[in-house]
């Protein structure tokens, strides 16, 4: 989805939080072997292991450079994303006479980060304030995930004016969702995330290609019968004779309590509906639809993948598949592959 976006467009991977849960080692070195040289992540720290990992890419950081920590910007090579015209300064001084670069961010309306209007108007009065620095213009939008939401084009409108009265240099709009928005939105830099984990960073488009696998290999297989229930708070009654298989994935490996009684997953090609409360290590299945052989203690089960996707997952849950992939947790073993999903 990334590519192709015409002449001129770069792309920079977004590869905070662990690369979204991901592992950021591993998917960095992945996408730099796909040709990527750019990257952004949340906060110095991360910036500083990402370093290790591709030691010529260029890094920027989200969150900026705090007071104290403009020279291990400078030691680790980061780019700070500037919030404000104090920040601002703080940055150049640092920088003197070697000059340098910074990613300064504009807030067109979604008010958590960014130079205020009454900011971009003092720096498109005093470009000085720039001197020395090599800068990209920046935003973000509020509702990319919903393309038909006015404020999609509201922002856009803001941004372009923006650009229009402040010294000209490149600028980036777009992160997964804003992509997909059109060319319109794409200006020189794009900032791709959510999409490169194989989520659908757009409600009700066509689904990603998956390249994300969660799989739990049953623990044990219960038959059991009317009118007996299934785990805590005996939250779930079976309504006839069933099997129920117990996985050893819960909470506190990120599969959210609130998929219980809502979710699925899939055994030998076959949906299955997750039953009674998910617990802090366990979770139960109501596998009575596969045939005895297939769904014995042993056998894998896919809790996400290419038949129930992050996004699926994300549904049931009742909130968002960034939460799921970040929430993943460490007792995971993880496998990383090339190509498709493990």
């Amino acid at each position: 989805m990334a590519r192709g976006l015409g002449p001129g467009v770069a792309c920079a991977a977004v590869i905070k939080a662990d690369a979204y849960g991901l592992g950021m080692a591993p998917v960095a070195r992945a996408l730099t072997g796909a040709g990527c040289g750019a990257f952004f992540v949340a906060t110095p720290d991360e910036g500083a292991s990402l370093r290790r990992v591709v030691p010529d890419a260029t890094i920027n950081v989200l969150h900026g450079v705090p007071p104290g920590a403009e020279g291990f910007f400078t030691r680790h090579r980061l780019i700070p994303v500037i919030n404000d015209l104090g920040e601002l300064e703080r940055w150049r001084r640092h920088l003197a006479r070697r000059g340098g670069s910074a990613i300064v961010h504009l807030d067109t309306g979604l008010n958590r980060l960014g130079m205020t209007a009454e900011d971009s108007a003092r720096l498109a009065a005093e470009p000085a304030a720039l001197a020395g620095l090599r800068i990209t213009w920046m935003g973000h939008l509020a509702c990319a995930d919903e393309p038909g939401h006015p404020m999609n084009a509201e922002q856009l409108t803001r941004f372009r004016a923006l650009l229009a009265r402040l010294p000209k240099a490149p600028a980036s709009f777009a992160a997964s969702a804003g992509i997909l928005l059109g060319p319109g939105y794409h200006f020189d830099l794009v900032r791709p995330g959510y999409c490169l984990y194989g989520g659908n960073p757009v409600t009700g488009m066509a689904p990603m290609r998956p390249v994300v696998r969660v799989r739990a290999r049953i623990l044990q297989v219960r038959e059991i019968d009317t009118p007996q229930s299934v785990g805590y708070g005996a939250a779930h009654r079976v309504a006839g004779p069933s099997r129920i298989a117990t996985v050893p994935v819960g909470y506190a490996d990120g599969y959210l309590r609130s998929l219980g009684g809502r979710g699925t997953a899939v055994l030998d090609g076959i949906r299955v509906p997750l039953v009674g409360r998910i617990s802090m290590d366990l979770s139960t299945i109501d596998v009575t639809a596969v045939p005895a052989n297939r769904a014995r203690p042993g056998a894998t089960v896919d809790l996400i993948g290419s038949d129930v996707t992050i996004d699926d997952v994300a549904k049931a849950a009742g909130t968002i598949g960034y939460e799921i992939l970040t929430a993943l947790g460490r007792r995971y073993p993880r496998r990383h592959v090339d190509g498709v999903a493990p």
